[in-house]
């Protein structure tokens, strides 16, 4: 299953003042057991949303498959307390991508520069986002700051915005993902309320002792402090060599993927590596990777035996198995945004409000 079609496996006013976080302001954070965390370069924060605000949804990737998504996403924010607009091509089709480059960069330059709308919420991802970062209003996004949401294919249009324009933005569910309670008490916590929260898996509803599923597993332990990027492995992957690829020395590094062959995992951690992204990076947390198989052929690397070739000898806090990407409980996770990840503990906590709250 590839990232287009796992979401369809799921249906079962103004711009924001620029502020850095607290950390940022006060001159940035040292890393922990070993680590450091130099370059913070934490982003600038959107203004936190309040019920009756307006979203806007767009189609920055492929095409949705039935216009019920767009429906369902529609309601579900509107369930949330929220006005929703559409986006001009959010039903559109070209070939597989839900419009041609220039009418997806349009939506989503539009979106940004109506004042109108507070929120930009992506139906879904696919693939398609990297066709448009050229076409892009970096200037004008920058000054008009707001939430981005989204994940998958929308992780190089949360990473290029970071890089030129320095904003936060949340890797989490896209407009068509499995909208119930966690979801939306994760969107109330993190971009309306403005909480520190913390990711932990939590133990499925099993009548066993321990967990049995939804597991974690610390490849090296310790703490470490810095600014999250990243997001979905294969994407992020392809942005190498571009100048929207974010600098990752000092950085906590999220990655997820979905419907990949173990040999392709290797393959791009290998590309990353050899790129020498890897060398100085301050955390690594990776996801969920769904339906990442050994496929054929003589035999396989199991996924941690991979996790451990790549991420061990770096010697930074680095744990798996988090609880984010394709999956239903997908927690809402600020790129650009500081935060500690505690290796032992498994553990990701928001140091600071990822929005810029009101009183």
């Amino acid at each position: 299953m590839d990232r287009r079609s796992f979401i369809k496996t799921l249906a079962a006013g103004a711009a924001a003042t620029t502020v850095l976080s607290p950390l940022a302001a006060a001159g940035g954070i040292s890393g922990m057991a070993g680590t450091t965390a130099s370059g913070l370069g934490a982003g600038r924060l959107p203004r936190a949303l309040k019920a009756g605000d307006t979203v806007r949804m767009v189609a920055p990737a492929s095409a949705v498959e039935d216009r019920h998504h767009v429906l369902i996403a529609k309601e579900s924010f509107e369930a949330l307390g929220f006005k929703v607009q559409l986006g001009e091509h959010v039903f559109g089709r070209h070939g597989y991508l839900s419009g041609t480059d220039a009418e997806r960069a349009a939506d989503v330059n539009k979106a940004f520069a109506d004042d109108s709308v507070d929120a930009v919420i992506a139906v879904r991802g696919g693939w398609g986002c990297n066709r448009i970062l050229p076409l892009l209003d970096y200037d004008m996004i920058r000054a008009n700051n707001k939430v981005l949401l989204g994940y998958s294919d929308i992780t190089s249009l949360m990473n290029a915005l970071y890089v030129k324009t320095g904003m936060v933005s949340f890797h989490g569910p896209n407009g068509f993902s499995y909208w119930a309670d966690f979801q939306a008490q994760q969107f109330r916590d993190v971009i309306m309320d403005g909480k520190s929260t913390t990711m932990r898996n939590y133990k499925e509803k099993e009548e066993t002792l321990t967990m049995m599923s939804n597991r974690t597993t610390t490849v090296n332990g310790g703490k470490a402090q810095g600014v999250l990027v990243g997001g979905n492995l294969t994407v992020l992957t392809s942005l190498c060599g571009t100048p929207y690829f974010p600098d990752l020395k000092g950085k906590i590094l999220m990655l997820e993927d979905v419907g990949e062959n173990i040999y392709r995992i290797d393959r791009f951690l290998s590309q990353l590596q050899l790129a020498g992204h890897l060398d100085g990076v301050a955390g690594i947390v990776f996801g969920h990777c769904t339906e990442c198989d050994p496929g054929g052929g003589f035999g396989s690397f199991t996924l941690h035996e991979i996790f451990e070739h790549y991420f061990k000898p770096l010697g930074v806090p680095t744990y798996t198995g988090a609880q984010f990407g394709h999956i239903r409980d997908n927690h809402i996770l600020p790129v650009g945004h500081v935060v500690e990840l505690d290796a032992d503990a498994a553990t990701l906590t928001l140091l600071g409000s990822a929005v810029q709250t009101v009183s």
